[in-house]
């Protein structure tokens, strides 16, 4: 299949068709697949370090003496990279650490009413675990989007795990990355025995607070498991495939919009694509254009399979594309329009937003600054991508003076009693007699 081959238009399908229209891959993690994850988090519980060498042989054909990444192969990685390719992984670190600075906040102190002082202060996660995907291609971007704001939030532990090859090392694009992070821990462990490893640790991984980073279905069900579990991990948010979703008008360059689309379907063969058009010029013109770049590129297989689930919807007008995009909330929007940002405030549900012909998706997934790791499968509509703040706690606080207690005193008696909570009513009252007693 050489084109997006499913093409519909919005204004003749009725409500069902629509939401059939948006229909995503599914995903959902099967019996099979829930029943091994468990099984897996049990082994690691159970053995430790010895279990994670067992099931990295069985599963990864890796046999491991040491878990942890050594100083030595962390000497051997960065060799293994050319000037040229150290360089890129520096300015994608500076872009992304200076776009994450900005949402560094202060502590704020609020006089609510009389004698009431109340602050929002703000701690690290003190311990989080960073995951980062070596399947079809190894993923140094994602070390640098989960690493930069894990330290700039501050956390003490920062610990990351990646699969290793056969021959029982790591992707030196992922080590040099993640060192150039402030990573220098890092574990050769893979699937949901890195998850259980994170979660529950071993003599070898501490365990930590809250786990981050994308992952196939078996890291995806680990993740969400640990995180059912008290004595788990929390995780970032719910992740599926990665997805775009493209609005073009008629003047946008077919060319630039099919490799949009290319360049998002060869993450996977799940991946899905969108295209949102006003002119159905455009969307045979990027369909040939598809086409005639579909032969030279490597993971020409695997975009193939994605553009099996892929979709071209027919739009009367950009206001009725933004509807579709909102309906599906997608993890990447990109608007190839002209003044694409004069429709910015008519956005409502996207992940990340690329604006006008010169902004690429790609420029977001490597060094334009913004975090990659985003909503997908439609979480967009109640989620965020990750952000400094996803590694921090904001903690309230309050300070009342005797004046203080006095004024909130019949507020609160009023309001414990209407909730039938006398003890609420009594805690507050106990001490505004106290103070009866002392002014006596």
């Amino acid at each position: 299949m050489n084109k997006i081959a499913q093409r519909v238009r919005w204004s003749e399908l009725s409500a069902a068709e629509r939401t059939a229209a948006l229909q995503r891959p599914a995903v959902t993690a099967g019996a099979e697949t829930l029943a091994g994850v468990q099984k897996i988090l049990a082994e690691v519980r159970a053995g430790g370090d010895a279990a994670l060498r067992a099931i990295t042989a069985r599963l990864d054909k890796a046999e491991l003496t040491e878990l942890q990444v050594t100083p030595d192969e962390f000497a051997a990685a960065r060799k293994q990279l050319t000037d040229e390719q150290f360089a890129a992984i520096q300015t994608a670190i500076a872009n992304v650490r200076r776009y994450h600075e900005a949402q560094l906040t202060e502590p704020y102190s609020v006089e609510t009413s009389a004698g009431v002082v109340c602050e929002r202060i703000t701690r690290p996660v003190p311990a989080v675990g960073l995951y980062v995907p070596a399947g079809t291609a190894p993923l140094p971007s994602t070390a640098i989007m989960l690493a930069v704001p894990a330290a700039l939030a501050g956390c003490p532990t920062r610990i990351l795990c990646t699969p290793p090859r056969p021959d029982g090392t790591a992707d030196p694009a992922v080590l040099t990355a993640a060192r150039e992070c402030g990573v220098d821990r890092i574990y050769k462990l893979g699937g949901a025995q890195a998850v259980a490893a994170m979660a529950y640790g071993t003599e070898s991984v501490p365990q930590v607070d809250k786990i981050f980073g994308p992952g196939n279905a078996w890291v995806t069900a680990a993740k969400t498991e640990v995180a059912a579990d008290p004595a788990g991990a929390a995780l970032d948010m719910p992740a599926g495939p990665s997805e775009v979703l493209v609005i073009a008008d008629a003047a946008a360059d077919p060319r630039a919009v099919a490799l949009d689309l290319l360049s998002q379907a060869e993450h996977g063969v799940d991946s899905q694509v969108i295209l949102v058009t006003t002119s159905e010029a455009l969307a045979d013109a990027a369909d040939d254009e598809i086409a005639a770049a579909l032969p030279d590129l490597p993971r020409r297989a695997i975009m193939e399979q994605s553009l099996a689930h892929a979709r071209t919807v027919l739009v009367d007008d950009l206001e009725e594309a933004l509807a579709v995009s909102n309906a599906y909330a997608p993890e990447h929007l990109i608007m190839q329009v002209d003044n694409a940002r004069q429709w910015l405030d008519q956005i409502a549900n996207a992940g990340s937003i690329f604006l006008g012909a010169y902004t690429p998706e790609a420029v977001g997934d490597y060094c334009s600054g913004t975090n990659h790791v985003l909503p997908t499968y439609g979480y967009a509509r109640a989620y965020s991508g990750l952000s400094v703040t996803d590694f921090q706690k904001r903690m309230s606080v309050q300070e009342l003076t005797a004046d203080g207690v006095r004024n909130l005193q019949p507020t609160v008696s009023t309001l414990a009693r209407l909730e039938g909570l006398d003890a609420h009513a009594r805690a507050v009252e106990v001490r505004i007699e106290r103070l009866d007693e002392q002014d006596a």
